[in-house]
């Protein structure tokens, strides 16, 4: 009888679509947006339409969709371009890095790589956009809980603030009891308190306004970047694809059961080797809709000019095959993708096709 009862269950939340998302939301089956650090001279964050995942053409030109000055606060760039829907699919969330390497002599920075802080960003149409920028020299103040223990006993020798990246997490839980919020994984490095880059991560609420403080992911004894994480059906585990300094050159994958953790060691008898060792980062890993095959994107940047690269791998996220180059886009970069439905590519398309008429 219980057998009977969980079965039905089951096929009740099937039917009504009651099953719980895990992660982003993922919704549209008509076209694909790439939204992407251009990389002519000044990083900006661009976009680019597709229908098959793979052909892509430029939007605006390849152009800055919005105002890098009034988003960016501290440095006047975005880099690292992550995209996704608000858990509720009524709306669309963007993080990037503030950053412009450009400008670290006058800016003062010791080297031309730091940086120091995130931006996130909010719209309702993926025109239009709202955003608030966390300096995190400024320490504890600017977080939520400033109150709690910190990672670092001086923030105002931090040094990196890197490619962050979000996944709702509807398991985790606010101190005054709210349940749900965005987790926000990225890398930092304070040269005054540790030896190399690091993977940590802050949630942020629902307005997505206000950051926690960040906290330790994993520490594998070397450095660690552009870390990549999604919730994969087949074997009920999150994967995370990342860039690691330490070993044999390559993009490698860990898994978790949670997206705190504990996260495994990478795994060294499957990964993106098709490089040799070229050097390779900004890993971005999608599916094409009705398909349980993954896509995944990185830039390799060792060659002049770099290539933006487009493999593929099955439904548990192994076994990479078939690397190629993005087709269509103008210097692309370090970025991510988003399905779209008919409505929002005819919408991009058009509000493209008006800007470049202007």
């Amino acid at each position: 009888m219980k057998k009977i009862s969980l079965l039905l269950l089951s096929l009740c939340c099937m039917l009504t679509g009651a099953v719980a998302q895990k992660g982003n939301l993922q919704k549209g089956d008509y076209g694909y947006l790439y939204c992407h650090m251009n990389d002519r001279g000044r990083a900006w964050t661009a976009y680019a339409l597709s229908r098959d995942g793979f052909h892509y053409h430029d939007l605006l030109g390849g152009d800055s969709i919005f105002s890098d000055h009034e988003h960016a606060r501290i440095e006047g760039a975005t880099r690292d371009a992550y995209i996704c829907r608000t858990h509720d699919g009524k709306g669309y969330l963007m993080v990037c890095t503030d950053m412009n390497v450009g400008r670290f002599k006058d800016l003062k920075k010791a080297s031309e790589w730091d940086n120091y802080g995130i931006i996130l960003l909010r719209s309702s149409d993926l025109i239009n956009w709202e955003s608030v920028t966390f300096d995190y020299r400024k320490g504890t103040s600017i977080f939520s809980n400033p109150q709690d223990k910190s990672v670092y006993k001086d923030w105002s020798t931090i040094n990196r603030v890197w490619a962050p990246q979000v996944q709702w997490d509807a398991d985790y839980r606010w101190p005054d009891g709210r349940q749900g919020g965005y987790f926000i994984y990225y890398s930092m490095w304070n040269r005054g308190e540790e030896q190399y880059d690091r993977m940590y991560y802050s949630y942020a609420d629902e307005s997505f306004t206000r950051l926690t403080q960040p906290k330790p992911l994993f520490d594998w004894g070397y450095a660690t970047i552009d870390a990549d994480i999604n919730w994969v059906e087949a074997d009920q585990l999150w994967h995370m694809m990342i860039k690691k300094e330490g070993g044999k050159p390559g993009l490698f994958t860990a898994t978790a059961p949670a997206l705190t953790g504990p996260w495994s060691e990478p795994v060294e008898d499957d990964y993106v080797s098709f490089e040799g060792k070229k050097k390779c980062e900004g890993v971005s890993a999608f599916q094409l809709a009705g398909s349980d095959e993954w896509v995944i994107g990185y830039i390799e940047y060792s060659s002049r000019p770099k290539n933006y690269r487009l493999c593929l791998a099955d439904r548990y996220m192994r076994g990479f095959h078939s690397p190629r180059n993005i087709v269509g886009v103008d210097r692309p970069q370090h970025g991510s993708f988003l399905r779209l439905t008919k409505k929002e590519y005819k919408r991009l398309q058009k509000w493209s096709d008006s800007m470049m008429k202007k």
